[in-house]
């Protein structure tokens, strides 16, 4: 029998005693919150703006979410979809779903109607959070044909009063007959139901996500796979007592939920909420609430440096910057560091196993490859065996390109009600990622390439099919071909090759547009070329890598 090379974990030399240290996920974030709130019950766990909410509050509003919950007839097991921006709201409604023994379904509240319909119906999604303005906007209509039978709705300017315009640009509707008020809920004082409390092994998210192949499905995240991502997060770094965390990441994501929500819950930390990413208010944020962690995408940061009233002193108070999700260049690296101080840590990680598989140490910088001049992911953690494989499954040796599988607590066990998709994703419980990528002789793993079609734009996955379905509704179109480009900001961008029908007459920015309004923002295509004729096969079939190769030369 071959000895797996991976297996003796050599990168476990590069961490520190306490990012060796044993992990054993035993519960629930539920139970973090009530030793947070046994321990520093008056202790602020939620700032937005000028508002704020204590670990004793946050637990018993949670509390009166959950009985809400139970009283109006779900049960154990069941979906509550969550679509909200970063505010208390979303917190509350998490909290308040696990409490009641739910499970939670993170819907990105950028989704247009038929994305959402998607996963209400795949969900099987009994109850429904969201802002009361998307309520009545188009999210009635599209629950209307669900399994949606219970519906909260939320007014972000809610737990504040500083109303900032530059993001909270709304004004509060009357609460609608049809739907109940999470605030007035929260408030209302019910006891959270006997017996409900979670099992490390019940599932707490349905995150849905396109994947390594696919229309998106829904990774089944358990609650010891968040848990352990969460407590490897809160003692492998070296925060303060009551750490202040900045959510720079949105929480719908399984990196803000696992290394923002999660890790400032499990450390009895401050988190501070700011609704969604808005340069100058973060900067500003930064400046009021001294913050000593945030995550999030190379494209943050940019936007962060690159603002008019930027300085060093915003960034002195962090102990630890990590970015994930989209490539990070070395270049951004070094000129933050120059410019503000922090040197930004990458991590790597996907839906399918609960955030990050491997990270940059704190006590460490990532190596750079000389030939490739790809930056180093990080390392993974002790409990984590990641490998590199062929196509057929076989090992490579160190420094050869294969396939990034991973195995490790963090590892969802399959996506919900897919075990096509699950046995071909998680064979014997390993996850194939679908990124190609290598790894040295010390451990550091680096991500080359996506295997299949997928594109990544700021973090963000999009699969082709999906933009190129919504391009053939347009009358004008007659082919459709979609790749991602490398774009300087975003890591990646959507492109998108067209022919027309004869006779037939629209422009890129016309077709732009209308891919705009029917899709999450970060899915439409930024750039759109029409060609006479797209490249194929002899039987039909259009060509991407020509067209990606044609995107590339243009560059």
């Amino acid at each position: 029998m071959t000895v797996s090379r991976y297996a003796a974990k050599p990168w476990l030399d590069l961490l520190d005693e306490a990012q060796r240290g044993p992990v054993d996920p035993a519960d629930s974030l539920v139970h973090a919150l009530r030793r947070s709130a046994a321990k520093a019950p008056e202790r602020a766990f939620l700032a937005y703006f000028d508002g704020r909410l204590t670990y004793r509050e946050v637990d018993e509003l949670s509390d009166s979410v959950a009985g809400h919950l139970a009283a109006r007839g779900l049960e154990r097991g069941d979906r509550v979809a969550v679509l909200l921006q970063n505010s208390p709201h979303f917190v509350l409604a998490v909290l308040g779903a696990w409490k009641a023994g739910l499970t939670v379904v993170p819907v990105n509240p950028m989704y247009k109607s038929g994305e959402v319909a998607h996963v209400l119906r795949d969900g099987e999604v009994a109850a429904l959070v969201c802002a009361d303005r998307a309520w009545e906007s188009y999210l009635r209509e599209t629950a209307a044909d669900s399994p949606v039978r219970v519906v909260l709705t939320a007014c972000e300017l809610d737990f504040q009063t500083r109303g900032d315009a530059r993001v909270l640009t709304f004004e509060r509707l009357p609460q609608a007959s049809d739907a109940d008020d999470l605030t007035a809920v929260a408030r209302a004082g019910h006891p959270a139901p006997a017996d409900r409390d979670p099992a490390a092994s019940d599932t707490a998210l349905i995150s849905y996500t396109s994947g390594t192949s696919g229309a998106p499905k829904g990774a089944t995240n358990t609650h010891a796979n968040i848990m352990y991502n969460a407590e490897r997060q809160s003692t492998g770094l070296p925060l303060p007592e009551g750490p202040v965390y900045y959510a720079l990441a949105p929480l719908f994501h399984i990196t803000g939920m696992v290394c923002q929500l999660g890790a400032c819950l499990n450390s009895a930390g401050t988190l501070v909420l700011t609704y969604r990413f808005e340069a100058g208010l973060v900067l500003e944020a930064f400046a009021e609430h001294r913050p000593h962690y945030t995550v999030g995408p190379s494209t943050a940061f940019m936007a962060l440096a690159a603002h008019p009233d930027v300085t060093r002193d915003h960034f002195s108070s962090f102990v630890h910057i990590s970015s994930g999700g989209a490539p990070l260049p070395p270049a951004l690296v070094e000129k933050f560091r120059a410019g503000f101080g922090p040197y930004i840590r990458n991590g790597y990680g996907l839906t399918e196993c609960s955030a990050p598989c491997a990270s940059v140490p704190p006590h460490r910088e990532a190596p750079v490859d000389p030939a490739s001049g790809t930056l180093a992911v990080g390392v993974p953690g002790p409990d984590t065996v990641v490998r590199i494989v062929d196509d057929r499954g076989e090992e490579v040796p160190f420094g050869e390109q294969g396939e990034i599988v991973v195995r490790g607590p963090q590892v969802v066990p399959g996506y919900w009600r897919r075990p096509d998709a699950t046995a071909e994703t998680f064979p014997d419980g390993e996850l194939r990622t679908g990124d190609i990528g290598f790894m040295d002789e010390r451990g550091w793993l680096y991500v080359v390439d996506r295997k299949k079609d997928m594109i990544n734009a700021s973090g963000f996955k999009v699969w082709p099919r999906e933009v190129e379905d919504v391009l053939y509704t347009h009358p004008a179109v007659r082919e459709a071909a979609v790749v991602g480009v490398p774009d300087g900001y975003r890591g990646e961008t959507v492109k998108a090759y067209i022919s027309l029908r004869p006779g037939a007459d629209t422009d890129p920015d016309a077709l732009a547009v209308y891919c705009r309004e029917r899709l999450a923002a970060y899915k439409y295509p930024r750039q759109v070329e029409i060609l006479a004729d797209l490249p194929k096969t002899a039987s039909g079939k259009i060509l991407r890598r020509e067209l990606r190769s044609r995107a590339h030369d243009s560059q």
